[in-house]
């Protein structure tokens, strides 16, 4: 502890951390002193990204003097106190011992409010065809010049710039407050968007999926891990419908999200081929059983946001360049109904793990999109399964929403979770995170009712594909249980394998797989382990 004070004040770097030696009721809480107090308190809280420290007992030197236990639990009060006025709370307080007495470091986070409406909706088009822009100039109000500068907020990897192509997930926000939306300046800055999750009374996540073909399967796993509430397909005006935005709109539609389509890149093509492309996609709508809906203005988008369902599919016309169209989607994402299942948020925790990280000073972060339950910080998780089958207790250290520091995370957040008793080199894609009463098992075989959609010849007993199950995407061996073999057009009950290690998996789940050009749907129905 006092190393940590004396390694911040010799940089001269105090960020989020404010040192004082003691707090009384009768001086730090009059009007004047209290005002000030409040205002240093909620620039500590924004250079924290909503987390601020404060160090009781210690010197502006850095000196850890340290209080009697009395003046202690004064100074914290006062803290308390001043927290509730800016709509935060003290989180955690840690004793430690200073030259006179104790030291406490106090950390105050803003309160999380459970009745903020969250929006996950996944976003997949066929390459070029303005999916990332779209979201760069929505999420920042910026028109782009044509050649995609806007989605440079989405392509953060130097080969993904250089290329202009998507290669990995990437996650944009936007909010709404009051009917208004609510926009960043530059959606790379941490505060801002920790700034914009503390202000909007509804927020919209996007998951931007890859466009080109062969970072498919990283599509998929965009699709069918994150727990999405809606589906984005966009078809670019100048190109139409593709085999790729088939191929995107058939996992959608097979994971029986609701859909919406924006005819990008209006400004490049003429009214005839707009026209045109709209007649194509309401063919390729109706042919997989969907009634497209033409939004041509905002009453008409507000009107279908609130009669949307797996059916109705709004179908608008925009462009990133001129503006056209963005209106009509502020429209609907801010009347989209949110569709949660309140008993999902009494069940016990649990997370498929998407992405794994080592953060300098926080150690491992794994992150991915609840399921189900809520988690808070200091919860003792079950990780795994491992390779061998166990799972191992970890514990939650901190957690993270779009660079938000919240104490507690419910169904349909996409967290960062930073976790104690394992490290990053130990985890994989597709383990999970379940509190112990959830009673995770370990599968390696499981039973499924699938459909074969496309295959060249037949498909019999040992047959491999790479099968994808929330954020799973591993292979499998597949055996039909109702015949010899089976080919595209049939249907039926199979037993799958993981064929290299096991994961855990459950009755229900929807899952895809895919070897090739081949590819099959459907769902599990039993569990072998």
């Amino acid at each position: 502890m006092i190393e940590d004070i004396q390694s911040f004040t010799s940089k001269g770097e105090r960020r989020n951390i404010e040192f004082k030696k003691s707090l009384s009721t009768s001086y730090h809480l009059k009007t004047d002193r209290r005002n000030g107090l409040i205002s240093q308190m909620k620039y500590r809280m924004e250079r924290g990204d909503g987390k601020a420290i404060y160090l009781i007992g210690v010197e502006d030197s850095g000196e850890p003097v340290g209080l009697p236990d009395d003046e202690l639990r004064e100074s914290i009060d006062v803290l308390r106190t001043l927290s509730h006025e800016i709509d935060a709370a003290v989180e955690d307080v840690i004793i430690h011992e200073g030259t006179h007495g104790r030291v406490a470091e106090v950390i105050i986070s803003r309160k999380h409010d459970f009745s903020r409406e969250h929006l996950l909706i996944g976003v997949a088009g066929h390459v070029d065809h303005g999916k990332s822009t779209l979201l760069g100039t929505l999420t920042t109000g910026s028109l782009d010049d044509g050649s995609g500068k806007t989605r440079i907020f989405l392509d953060v990897q130097k080969h993904e710039i250089e290329r202009g192509l998507s290669a990995d997930l990437s996650f944009a926000i936007y909010g709404f407050r009051g009917g208004e939306a609510i926009r960043m300046t530059n959606p790379l800055d941490r505060r801002e968007k920790s700034r914009l999750m503390s202000d909007a009374d509804r927020v919209i996540s996007f998951v931007d999926t890859v466009g080109h073909e062969p970072w498919l399967r990283t599509t998929i796993r965009g699709i069918v891990g994150q727990n999405l509430d809606y589906g984005l397909l966009t078809v670019a005006a100048d190109d139409g419908p593709t085999h790729i935005t088939r191929e995107h709109l058939g996992i959608m539609i097979a994971m029986e999200l609701p859909v919406i389509v924006a005819i990008t890149k209006t400004d490049t093509a003429s009214e005839e081929r707009i026209h045109e492309v709209l007649g194509k996609v309401s063919e390729l709508l109706k042919l997989v059983g969907r009634i497209p809906f033409r939004v041509d203005d905002r009453a008409g988008a507000q009107e279908i946001a609130g009669k949307m369902n797996r059916h109705i599919v709004p179908v608008i016309s925009v462009s990133s360049v001129t503006g056209e169209g963005l209106e009509l989607l502020d429209e609907l994402f801010m009347n989209l109904r949110v569709h949660r299942d309140l008993e999902h948020e009494e069940k016990p925790f649990l997370m498929y793990i998407d992405k794994v990280y080592t953060i300098r000073g926080v150690g491992t972060v794994v992150s991915g999109t609840i399921q189900q339950g809520r988690v808070s910080k200091g919860d003792k998780l079950l990780l795994g399964p491992f390779r061998t089958g166990e799972f191992r207790e970890v514990g939650v250290k901190s957690i993270e929403m779009h660079h938000y520091q919240i104490g507690c995370a419910e169904p349909g957040h996409i967290v960062g979770i930073s976790i104690s008793g394992a490290s990053s080199d130990e985890i994989e894609r597709g383990m999970i995170l379940a509190d112990p009463s959830y009673e995770p098992e370990a599968v390696r075989e499981f039973e499924a009712e699938v459909a074969i959609l496309v295959h060249p010849t037949t498909i019999k007993a040992g047959y491999e594909s790479v099968t994808h199950i929330e954020t799973i995407a591993e292979t499998t061996v597949l055996e039909p249980l109702d015949s010899e073999f089976m080919s595209a057009g049939d249907r039926g009950r199979v037993r799958m394998r993981f064929k290299y290690r096991p994961y855990h998996v459950r009755e229900g789940q929807k899952i895809i797989f895919r070897e090739g050009r081949s590819k099959g749907i459907g769902s599990i129905t039993g569990i072998i382990r």
